[in-house]
Formats: C-alpha cells, sequence, structure tokens
C-alpha cells in the first residue's frame, strides 16, 4: 500500500521533535548538572581554601635575601623612603612598618633556638596583617584611600613550619629566612613577588636608636644593611608635634628624643661603617633622584624610575604628612615646616641641637646641587 502524501511530513515533524527533546534534555541535564557542581562548590567553601592553600605551600619560594632596615625617629622620611624601594624589581619591600619587634615593635626579637617553631612564629607574627586583610591598607587615619590588601595568616603559620621543618640545621637567620618566606608567600595580592630578590627593605621607627637591637640585627643579618634618615629639628619638631602631640607636645623633651636618635646614628655608624648609610630627609625630598640612585649602587641595585615614586604594591601612594596634602608627589614644603615655630622655640632648637646636628651632617652622604 501506498503512503499516504502526509506521512513524511509527519515523520519529520516527529523527527525533529524528538530531536528537540533530546535536546532540551540533555541542555536541563547539563545545567542541572552545572548548578549541582556550584552549589556543592559553595557549600564546601573551604575545599577551594584549602586547594588555594596546597597550591601555596607547593610554590611558595624561600626569601634568605639579607634585610636593609630603615629605622630612625618617627617624622624623619623612613615610612616614604621604603616606599619608594616598593615594586623594584630585586627588592622585597615589607609594606607599612615591619611589627615584629617583641614584646614591642622598637625591640628586636630575640629568638630562643630550645624553644619550639610554633613559638618562634608566635613571637615574630605581626598583628597587623589581620586589620589590613579586613579592611585594606591606609597610608594613614587622616587618608580616605584604602589599597587592597589580601593575606592568609593561617597560610604564612604552615609556610613557616614547613620552612622550619625542611631546614637541617637552625640558626637564627633559619628562623628569620622562614619568617620572611612565610610573610612574603602569605601576601596573595604582592604584585612583586617573583623574581631574583637582592634584599628585603622594610621600616621600623626608633629600633635602631637602642644599641642592642642594632647589635641583634648585625648578628642576624651580618650581610645586612642599616639606613638612617636625620631630619633638620627646625622642620622636623613640627611635624612631630602635630602627629603625636602626647608625646612631642614639650619641646625640650622632644629634642632630647632627637639628641637620643642622632647619638644612635653616629655610633652605629662608628660601629658598623659601610653597611649603614646615613641620609638627609631634606636631600630625600628635594635630590630624590641623586638619593635614589646612590641608594640603589649602596645595595646593588639597578636605578628604575619606580625608585622615584612612593608606592603601595605598585600603587601610586600620597606621602604619609601631618600637614594638608592634595597630590601624591613627594612634598618639598616640608623643608619650611620651620615657619610654623616661634623665636623663641627657634631659639631654643639651636641651643639643644646646634652642636650635635653639625657633628650628624658630616656623616650623612652629601650631594651637589
Amino acid at each position: 500500500m501506498n503512503s499516504r502524501p502526509w506521512t513524511n511530513e509527519t515523520d519529520k515533524k516527529t523527527k525533529l521533535s524528538a530531536r528537540i527533546a533530546d535536546y532540551v534534555r540533555g541542555a536541563y541535564l547539563k545545567n542541572r548538572f552545572r548548578i549541582w557542581m556550584f552549589t556543592k562548590e559553595f557549600k564546601e567553601s573551604n575545599l577551594p581554601l584549602k586547594a588555594l592553600t596546597r597550591i601555596c605551600l607547593d610554590h611558595a619560594s624561600p626569601v634568605t635575601s639579607p634585610l636593609v632596615l630603615i629605622s630612625e625617629i618617627q617624622r624623619s622620611g623612613g615610612l616614604l623612603l621604603g616606599q619608594l624601594f616598593d615594586g623594584h624589581p630585586e627588592i622585597h619591600a615589607h609594606p607599612h612598618e615591619l611589627m615584629f619587634g617583641y614584646p614591642k615593635k622598637d625591640v628586636w626579637p630575640r629568638i630562643d633556638l630550645n624553644d619550639s617553631p610554633e613559638r618562634w612564629f608566635a613571637i615574630l607574627f605581626e598583628d597587623s596583617v589581620i586589620e589590613q586583610t579586613r579592611e585594606g591598607y591606609k597610608k594613614g587615619k587622616k587618608h580616605n584611600v584604602t589599597y587592597p590588601f589580601i593575606f592568609l595568616p593561617s597560610l604564612q603559620r604552615k609556610i613557616f613550619l614547613n620552612y622550619i621543618d625542611s631546614s637541617q640545621s637552625i640558626t637564627l637567620r633559619h628562623v628569620f629566612d622562614a619568617y620572611m618566606t612565610s610573610y612574603f608567600g602569605a601576601w596573595l595580592s604582592n604584585q612583586n613577588y617573583s623574581g631574583q630578590k637582592k634584599f628585603v627593605i622594610a621600616f621600623t621607627p626608633r629600633l635602631a636608636m637602642i644599641r642592642e637591637n642594632v647589635e641583634l640585627f648585625f648578628e642576624t643579618y651580618p650581610d645586612g644593611r642599616l639606613i638612617s634618615l636625620v631630619r633638620d629639628p627646625t622642620n622636623w619638631f613640627p611635624s612631630a608635634f602635630i602627629h603625636g602631640p602626647k608625646k612631642y607636645g614639650d619641646l625640650s623633651q622632644a629634642l632630647s628624643q632627637w639628641i637620643e636618635n642622632v647619638q644612635a646614628m653616629l655610633w652605629n655608624k662608628e660601629r658598623y661603617g659601610d653597611l649603614v648609610c646615613l641620609i638627609q630627609f631634606e636631600d630625600l625630598v628635594s635630590k630624590t633622584k641623586a638619593v635614589m640612585s646612590h641608594l640603589a649602587e649602596f645595595l646593588g641595585i639597578e636605578f628604575e624610575d619606580i625608585l622615584l615614586v612612593p608606592t603601595f604594591n605598585k600603587f601610586s601612594i600620597k606621602a604619609n604628612t601631618s600637614f594638608h596634602l592634595e597630590d601624591h608627589l613627594i612634598l618639598r614644603k616640608t623643608q619650611s615646616r620651620y615657619k610654623t615655630l616661634t623665636p623663641q622655640q627657634l631659639d631654643t632648637i639651636e641651643k639643644m641641637t646646634g652642636d650635635i646636628y653639625l657633628k650628624v651632617l658630616k656623616e650623612v652622604v652629601r650631594f651637589e646641587l
């Protein structure tokens, strides 16, 4: 019997319907599987973190470079100098202040090699990373701009302990290398992690004002360097007073601290010679290229233009000045703070600091105009 004329057309429609049904069924199942997969992933939110931790542990690069410590009394430009080094391809730059001092940040941490690695990590761990991870990094309380700082303290601890476990013998340097390895390994948003590094650079105010601290620093890092900046006391005091009126409110007491700072610089330079570099703050802000070129030579690194711009993790950042600031440039107005002082204050500063200031100026690096 011959097929009716409409049979072929019906078969085509049936086959097309079947194909559409198969496609819809497949798409549905595929989408359902996809939904199941990411639902499972979200429910098991710890799994990605564990995977990330494992990857970071497997690829953590040892940080065994010597430390360049920038240290002097507050409001002298140490933080600015540290942020000029930020982003240089041959430098691991510690952001903000190095705060592994124990029991406070301006005391070099004493490590007893008879203690456990967990105790070493507890001593060195910087609590500031927790707040900065939650709220982002800010240059100062008066600044509104924040920068992302992604850091995993739990990962840092694991990297530290793994490094110690893998060391055949443990010295003081191994403990500090383990810490630096763990710090930079756990800083996940660091844009300057890779590459060969000659130094770790970090700033801690006042640490170099105590002889015992400096002795312990060079005991741990005999190949390390110390850079200290001295600032004209007539420009230093107004900045210090505004920044910390309780600490620096009394002129004579504030100047006594400034003198103590300079006396420590002179002792450090005499004791450790070419391992110590003294820079005048006023030169840093007015002759930035000359100063940074010299410091690049001092450290044996290539001079690059990034040394001329203060940055945080390669983001351009404002100076941490106590006075009003509108741009990201290094401020030369910092050299005229003395104009806010009275004649009586200027006279007191000259009488208390004049001689020792001239003495330290003989030890700082000189730069021609």
